[in-house]
């Protein structure tokens, strides 16, 4: 894990760090002057959400090291919890 890894957990107690998951789903969709992008991780039914300025290559299948919190979106009327993505790395 990288010093700057250490420093954010220690910072903000509600964030996790997870190394080497395997991205199952990734899904870019623009939203204003944002890409949002949406990662499902394997065994994992929680969406992994980031936003990006432009579209980014695919994850798919790929191993990423992630740095997220959990966190509530409200969508039709329903709460979906889901981890904002606050660090992501290829691992």
């Amino acid at each position: 894990m990288q010093k700057q890894v250490k420093k954010l957990l220690q910072k903000h107690s509600k964030l996790t760090h997870s190394e080497n998951m395997k991205v199952v789903s990734h899904s870019q969709r623009p939203l204003g002057e944002w890409v949002v992008q949406t990662l499902m991780i394997e065994g994992i039914d929680v969406p992994f959400k980031y936003k990006r300025t432009k579209k980014y290559q695919s994850l798919q299948g790929a191993r990423v090291n992630l740095t997220y919190y959990p966190a509530i979106e409200v969508v039709a009327g329903f709460e979906i919890e889901i981890m904002k993505v606050v660090r992501i790395k290829r691992a």
